[in-house]
């Protein structure tokens, strides 16, 4: 399989996303909290067990680095800045997204957590 390589990609900060593009037709608008709760860090992915992350929807980008010519790094405003999105990752995320996207907030929901941090913390406290 080819690896599809982005011929464009711009980080926004005001709306926290970052956009994929793969040509004229094809284009990708990622959350940053969609990014970070998939991570591919040990953090997030545990061993070969998934840690379901919670109160990431007010996170943002703040740097990309390209990490040799197969991945990005990405470092998120929480400081999370582990795990390598190679090409072949980021495009599974970008294609994948609505149903990945789905299955994420039915997996908070079943175990009773929030996207907002917020929430998370008052849950916590009671």
């Amino acid at each position: 399989m080819t690896t599809r390589l982005p011929t464009a990609i711009n980080l926004h900060k005001a709306s926290k996303t970052l956009t994929l593009k793969y040509g004229p037709d094809e284009e990708y608008h990622l959350s940053a909290e969609f990014l970070r709760v998939h991570s591919p860090s040990a953090e997030v992915q545990g061993h070969g067990k998934p840690i379901l992350q919670f109160g990431k929807l007010n996170v943002a980008l703040s740097k990309l680095e390209p990490a040799g010519q197969y991945a990005l790094k990405l470092t998120f405003d929480d400081g999370h800045d582990s795990g390598l999105f190679t090409w072949e990752y980021l495009y599974e995320l970008a294609r994948r997204q609505d149903e990945l996207w789905a299955d994420y907030l039915v997996a908070l929901q079943a175990a009773g957590k929030s996207r907002d941090p917020s929430e998370s913390v008052v849950k916590l406290m009671l």
